[in-house]
């Protein structure tokens, strides 16, 4: 069995990537601190750690531990909160994990609630990669798609991205208007075979895969390949100012945001101030 006190020695060296960072974190000697770590190495049969000459830098199977830890004492801190009567505070790490394409228009809704809550320290994560929730990587996620279905967390519908076909006014100088018939006319697109809204599967349908003469994983890159002129290309209805409107949206072409936490998160008070601060917030916060 592990022994708690190593656990978080070793969450402690982590976060502060050397002895004597958590040594101090935790009121200990160093010797302690190493004599740890030792001892959680050995029980493992693992490497957690790398030393070098500026400290200790954690190996895969360290973060691993590490996110084990953090979600550990997440949890025992909300208990703690409870059981003190002081489960209402506001304070303290919040770790939102979203899309790259969504993390500007969130931004303002974010800073709002941040003005709110003074004692918060925003952390935002963005790719493609699901944070794992039950692991303590975030304690939102702002995803988009089909609901998500992991077990344990708590999904809630946010928002709804309307996509609509667009072109800018510099391609109809070049290329003709292609509200007259898309045949023929370039795209803007994703990349073969990746997975993605459902405007994603029209394109791969409806468009030969020759005329998508430019191709990203990013949709901020996409946009901003339709603005320049390069081609088509599909974008939610409020990032499409200026642009000339190809093809009308259609509810088969939106796309459902969620919000999601883990159960044993869920309740916390910072968790539930933001997911209230951002409903709140409505549509405006969020982009295509």
């Amino acid at each position: 069995m592990v022994n708690w006190d190593e656990l978080r020695t070793a969450y402690e060296v982590t976060r502060h990537g050397t002895v004597s960072g958590a040594a101090a974190a935790l009121g200990v000697h160093h010797a302690t601190v190493i004599r740890h770590v030792d001892a959680l190495e050995a029980r493992l049969g693992v490497k957690l750690f790398q030393r070098h000459a500026r400290g200790y830098a954690p190996t895969e199977a360290g973060e691993e531990l590490a996110r084990v830890a953090k979600a550990s004492d997440d949890q025992f801190s909300q208990l703690a909160s409870r059981l003190k009567g002081g489960g209402d505070a506001v304070t303290g790490d919040l770790v939102v994990t979203t899309l790259p394409g969504l993390a500007e228009r969130l931004a303002p809704a974010f800073a709002s609630f941040q003005a709110a809550h003074r004692q918060v320290v925003l952390h935002l994560r963005t790719g493609r990669r699901l944070f794992r929730l039950e692991y303590g990587e975030a304690h939102l996620a702002i995803r988009a798609g089909k609901a998500p279905e992991e077990p344990d967390n708590v999904v809630q519908p946010f928002d709804v991205l309307d996509a609509g076909l667009y072109v800018a006014g510099s391609y109809i100088a070049r290329r003709g208007d292609p509200r007259e018939g898309i045949a023929g006319h370039d795209f803007v697109g994703p990349e073969e075979g990746e997975k993605g809204p459902p405007t994603f599967e029209w394109l791969r349908a409806e468009v030969p895969p020759e005329r998508v003469v430019f191709r990203s994983n990013d949709q901020q890159a996409i946009a901003a390949a339709v603005r320049a002129g390069t081609g088509l290309g599909f974008l939610d209805t409020r990032e499409a100012d200026g642009l000339i409107e190809v093809m009308a949206p259609r509810p088969e072409w939106s796309s459902q945001i969620w919000l999601v936490t883990h159960v044993d998160l869920h309740r916390s008070a910072k968790v539930q101030a933001l997911t209230k601060h951002l409903k709140e917030a409505g549509r405006g916060a969020v982009p295509g």
